[in-house]
């Protein structure tokens, strides 16, 4: 039930009208008599029951005469309403002489002033009633919200007043800390203008933030309308766009109209790309509705009247593909860019989440922090509140590492299939896949530390191999080769063992041709091709720029093309040899892994490095089976395993 701007809920009009029709209906059948009321008989054979002396009183409403018997029931009939009941007794031969005689009482109720009453407003009611509906819509849809007939041109944006302003505050907000100055900033220009009207800086018109989902962006927003003070009005950028042409150009002149109003405010258009891209970019023309609504959001925030006290706020994960327009100073003057969070930031954003949860003083932030680079902030949230479901599930009072440890691994790999049962020579041929990738990064210069090692099945993966990776700004080609190799170690392994290939490396085989073909088109790591870079990426969202004959955005011959595939396949071939003798050169140390691996399913980083360092002879026994350099080519039995990717 809606609201009244008292406070006090309204009632809605169709309970207004089944109460107006039951009052009447019940009048009506009240005046008739139609509820409990006597039978009723023709006058003439009331008039016979009078005559005979049956009846003890008569009774006369209008043009309804009642007749009590003397044995206590009661029938009635109807009279000429154009005579007196007087004149209608007496026509039947029923005289005062009759009703003396018999000792019956007559009751005149004259009621026709209340007769006319009611027939007046059974006549005129109806139309009233129908005259006050429809004033009393056609006055909701002129001054309701946007989903009323005349309210499709007004704005659906929510003004966070001090009733409903959130409670976030910058306090709240972590791992983003140039971007939460930058917003800092534009809330001292609401509340202080004169410190920096007085050095002769203006307030910006509009800030933008752009990073990748999750980084924090709309908790910012947030942030800033629990500090700023001022009317903050929210909308998204989906919310402009209507199937009616032109509603979206007149939502925004309404809501630039209202932050005008209520001015200084803050105007905040979540994922503004909706409405943002850039215009001329499809196939509709110049008078798409979204270009429309874009036009006008030009025009307000820096037109011919640009004098406005009005700070506009957007955030969007797709910045590339914003029209220039919206862009530029005078408009945005202020972006700010949103970020994955790097460890010290992930700390501190571990550290906001976890306020109010029990966390057992054994967690360390630091370590957690180090192993989930390139989560972000929501990702983080995320797996706290994974831990503390853990932690409840296992009836323990506090959230310990081992509760953190699982939440990790199945944010990143999925919930652990317990129901999914390997048969040994899947389970073995499982632990010397993921001993080859571990084993290959082991031995490699530029790759990150193994952390956790499994051979339990997780989502889609039979097994996988854990790096702790490290915060990396630029990344070196040696890096990618040693990535490419290690992603190469588990087959190589069960080349080098089995003597066969299996289809648990899949995943790994991706992974090493999409680094592979990045290196060559668009890194410029090939000594064959050099500096150019070939294609365009991610690839252009704007598939109407494309037409005309320009191969759908390729930018490179079908030379260059054999050039690329030729370079791609070297470098995983390269890569693919240096995991077969690396395996080869360390196979006493991979067999004893493996055979570990199947004893005990999972390895931590101090258990699997303190297996890497121990010497090793020139033998080891494994199932009663002599592994030296000599027998290095005779692989094991077994058969192919489930899809196991690192």
């Amino acid at each position: 039930m809606e609201e009244q701007p008292n406070g006090r809920p309204s009632i809605p009009i169709w309970v207004w009208i089944l109460g107006i029709f039951a009052i009447i209906l019940g009048v009506q059948l009240w005046l008739s008599g139609r509820l409990n009321g006597p039978e009723k008989i023709p006058l003439s054979e009331a008039m016979a029951e009078i005559q005979s002396g049956k009846v003890e009183e008569i009774s006369v409403s209008g043009n309804t005469m009642t007749l009590t018997m003397n044995n206590g029931e009661e029938i009635s009939t109807s009279i000429d309403s154009r005579s007196t009941p007087e004149e209608a007794l007496a026509y039947y031969g029923v005289t005062d002489e009759v009703l003396t005689e018999n000792n019956i009482v007559v009751i005149n109720n004259d009621q026709s002033a209340w007769n006319n009453l009611f027939s007046i407003i059974f006549a005129v009611g109806p139309v009233l009633l129908l005259i006050w509906i429809f004033t009393r819509g056609f006055r909701q849809m002129q001054g309701g919200g946007g989903n009323s007939i005349f309210g499709f041109g007004r704005s659906k944006a929510k003004n966070l007043n001090d009733a409903n302003r959130p409670t976030v505050t910058f306090d709240d907000v972590a791992g983003v800390e140039e971007a939460k100055q930058d917003l800092v900033e534009v809330v001292q220009f609401l509340r202080e203008p004169e410190k920096f009207v007085q050095v002769g800086a203006r307030i910006p018109k509009g800030v933008l933030m752009v990073g990748p989902p999750g980084t924090g962006k709309t908790l910012l927003a947030r942030a800033v309308a629990g500090e700023a003070g001022v009317p903050f009005f929210h909308i998204s950028g989906s919310e402009f766009v209507e199937m009616f042409v032109g509603v979206g150009a007149s939502r925004v002149r309404d809501l630039f109209e209202k932050a005008k109003q209520n001015a200084p405010s803050i105007v905040f258009v979540d994922e503004i790309d909706a409405v943002g891209r850039q215009r001329g970019a499809g196939l509709g023309g110049g008078h798409d509705e979204r270009e429309q609504t874009l036009n006008q959001i030009l025009v307000e925030m820096d037109g011919f009247d640009n004098e406005t006290n009005v700070i506009v706020m957007a955030a969007t994960n797709r910045a590339d593909i914003l029209d220039p327009a919206l862009l530029r100073p005078g408009r945005f003057d202020r972006k700010v860019f949103v970020d994955l969070p790097d460890i010290t930031g992930r700390e501190k954003i571990l550290k906001v989440h976890a306020r109010g949860k029990p966390i057992s003083s054994e967690v360390s932030f630091m370590d957690m922090a180090r192993l989930t680079a390139g989560f972000s902030g929501a990702d983080l949230e995320n797996l706290i509140n994974e831990a503390a479901i853990f932690a409840a599930r296992r009836n323990k009072r506090t959230i310990g590492m081992l509760e953190f440890q699982d939440a990790f691994d199945r944010v990143v790999m999925g919930p652990e299939r317990k129901s999914r049962v390997m048969s040994a020579e899947d389970k073995e041929t499982v632990a010397y896949h993921e001993a080859g990738h571990a084993v290959v990064s082991f031995f490699l210069t530029n790759t990150d530390p193994v952390q956790k090692i499994t051979i339990v099945p997780r989502g889609r993966a039979g097994g996988y191999v854990m790096p702790l990776p490290v915060d990396r700004f630029v990344v070196s080609r040696e890096y990618f080769m040693d990535r490419i190799t290690m992603a190469l170690g588990g087959r190589a392994s069960e080349e080098i063992f089995f003597g066969r290939i299996t289809t648990g490396a899949s995943n790994d085989l991706q992974q090493a041709t999409s680094m592979a073909r990045s290196m060559v088109m668009e890194y410029g790591m090939s000594d064959v091709l050099g500096l150019p870079t070939y294609g365009n990426g991610s690839g252009s969202p704007f598939m109407g720029r494309e037409f005309g004959g320009f191969g759908g955005g390729r930018d490179y011959s079908e030379e260059a093309a054999r050039e690329i595939d030729g370079e791609v396949r070297r470098i995983l071939n390269e890569a693919y040899s240096r995991s077969l003798q690396l395996i080869k050169d360390n196979r006493d140390r991979l067999v004893k892994l493996a055979d570990l691996l199947m004893k005990v399913e999972t390895l931590d980083r101090p258990e699997f490095e303190k297996l890497m360092n121990a010497p090793m002879s020139n033998g080891n026994v494994v199932e009663g089976t002599i592994i030296n350099a000599e027998n290095m080519s005779e692989p094991l039995a077994g058969k192919p395993a489930m899809d196991a990717p690192a």
